[in-house]
């Protein structure tokens, strides 16, 4: 367990922070001014083109169903979402968390398109074109607001190197890195954004007291104390003991997908979480094979620590409000949280499957995409059912694998020793140790046989949806290099005449079961240069791909959520 931080000098932390994040702070607290500099602006000129690549769905809420104090109690978390929102605003782009408030008073459809977009990254910085600048001509830092502008990977390992004793601290996921004269300092988050976590953790509390569920009131005043001190471990806990809870949320910094510098460093995500009873009791044949799955994967004994007596919760779940990294950028349907590795050593994980981004997805990308995309008689069998199933075996699959590295006979952060490549290592061995798995739930009666190519199938569209974010998201960068080792190894064939791929389904399991084992064994030495070289050698889009892509310009990239609740 981390222990419980004491600032050194609260004065000096106190003093240090007023002085190096004023600006920060500032950018949350400016009054909404009129955008008169709009025109001043240097803005994409296709900006209407890329908006348009994101479909708007409504994501309704009834809460006819619920009492006065479930509503009262949903209201309080809706508002702690917003808090934590400006939070991540501030990790991401502070001065784009400006501009957007600066444009709400503008009526203009150039100052609502470019608002609009803003939302959707996060940022001024388009995830879809490799993170070029939409607005202004800033360019992006791989490391956002975590980092002190002009830092460098290179210059913070050699800082670490003769700075042994700041290790530690340096690589704190929670902290923020910020330059004090010559030296590299680590900030804490809980002091660095104590203005928006104060009232963040009192919601959540309140919201407890709401709570007709003694477990999630619990769990709710745990993370309001962890909000505070930066110590999640005993929250997440009672988070993952949470017996089929009505309501959840996710609510912490748990992701690593904003730090593209050293790739440890979270990013805060919030999800008000409303249980949908039928569709989680269908998860219940998955769950029981959890541990079998683990035995059984492609790994050496000693790094696959036994999953038996562990608990695995998984949740289907409607998200009528979802924040921070959840709700900018690449819209998820699917979580396995918490990453800690302790966690996952003692209790496990949590799986969680968002049923109306989910269906938002099926319904809107990976349909219409593979209609497009696959020869006719294997796109006829890619399907929301078989979709949801490689979806859940990912989810799984985050838990599954090695739990540490070994470096030098010492067990190691995977994410430390892998580096900025881990986020892209790690969804692709989820898609592939999942792949693996639904072959291994076939064999052993808990999938049915028929049900297996429908499974590849709807794998596949999934990648031609990914694909479309770029390489320069950790999600894109998986599906990319895992596109390229899956031609490479025969089993994706484009037939030149329709520019349609097909897929050989018979060559499938066996290059599923080589790339699972290279990713497995990746991941459990720790090897940065290796995981390095294989991205690099499958990470590039073939042309022919590009092509085919652009062809289906008509279909979404992604979906745009519209909750019912008001955003910022």
């Amino acid at each position: 367990m981390r222990q419980q931080r004491t600032d050194p000098t609260g004065v000096w932390l106190g003093l240090f922070a007023s002085m190096m994040f004023a600006g920060t702070m500032a950018a949350d607290s400016a009054p909404a001014a009129p955008a008169a500099a709009l025109g001043t602006l240097t803005v994409a000129p296709d900006l209407a083109d890329e908006l348009a690549k994101f479909k708007r769905v409504p994501m309704p809420f009834d809460v006819a169903a619920l009492s006065a104090r479930e509503r009262s109690m949903i209201g309080k978390l809706v508002e702690a979402c917003r808090y934590l929102d400006r939070i991540y605003w501030q990790q991401s782009d502070p001065a784009g968390l400006q501009l957007y408030r600066q444009l709400r008073g503008d009526r203009s459809t150039q100052a609502r398109d470019l608002r609009r977009f803003l939302r959707i990254n996060g940022n001024r910085f388009d995830l879809i074109r490799e993170n070029a600048p939409f607005v202004g001509t800033t360019a992006w830092r791989p490391g956002g607001n975590l980092y002190p502008a002009g830092l460098t990977r290179e210059e913070f390992e050699r800082y670490v190197a003769a700075h042994p004793d700041r290790k530690a601290a340096l690589y704190d996921p929670y902290s923020v890195v910020v330059r004090h004269g010559a030296a590299l300092d680590a900030v804490p988050y809980h002091v660095v954004y104590r203005q928006w976590l104060a009232p963040m953790a009192k919601l959540l509390r309140e919201a407890a007291a709401l709570s007709d569920d003694a477990a999630f009131a619990k769990f709710l005043r745990l993370r309001a104390d962890a909000l505070l001190d930066d110590d999640y471990f005993q929250s997440d806990l009672a988070w993952l003991d949470l017996d089929n809870p009505k309501f959840d949320v996710i609510f912490a910094p748990y992701e690593s997908y904003l730090d593209g510098l050293i790739g440890v460093r979270t990013s805060y995500g919030a999800a008000v979480l409303v249980r949908n009873d039928a569709e989680s009791r269908k998860l219940d044949v998955y769950r029981q094979y959890v541990p079998d799955i683990q035995d059984a994967l492609p790994l050496a004994a000693e790094d696959r620590p036994s999953k038996k007596g562990l608990r695995s919760p998984m949740e289907i779940m409607e998200a009528p409000l979802r924040a921070g990294d959840l709700r900018h950028g690449y819209q998820a349907v699917a979580d396995n949280l918490p990453n800690d590795p302790r966690v996952h050593e003692q209790r496990g994980s949590k799986k969680i499957f968002f049923k109306n981004f989910m269906d938002a997805r099926v319904n809107n990308v990976i349909l219409p995409i593979a209609q497009q995309l696959l020869r006719a008689d294997q796109a006829r069998q890619a399907s929301a059912e078989g979709y949801l199933a490689c979806v859940v075996m990912h989810e799984i699959s985050h838990g599954l694998g090695p739990a540490f590295a070994r470096v030098g006979g010492n067990k190691q952060d995977i994410r430390a020793t892998i580096g900025p490549i881990f986020s892209g290592l790690e969804e692709a061995k989820a898609d592939i140790v999942g792949l693996f798995a639904l072959k291994w739930l076939v064999e052993h009666g808990g999938a049915a046989a028929q049900e297996l190519n429908g499974y590849y199938i709807s794998f596949v569209a999934g990648i031609f949806r990914t694909v479309r974010f770029s390489v320069a998201e950790a999600h894109g960068r998986a599906e990319m290099m895992e596109f390229n080792y899956l031609a490479e190894r025969g089993v994706l064939v484009r037939d030149p005449a329709s520019g349609r791929y097909s897929i050989e389904l018979d060559r499938m399991p066996q290059a599923v079961a080589d790339l699972a084992r290279e990713l497995l064994q990746q991941e459990a030495t720790g090897d940065r240069a290796r995981a390095e070289a294989w991205f690099a050698r499958y990470g590039a889009m073939p042309p022919e791909l590009a092509k085919a892509l652009e062809a289906a310009h008509n279909v979404p990239v992604d979906i745009d959520p519209v909750s019912d609740f008001t955003e910022d």
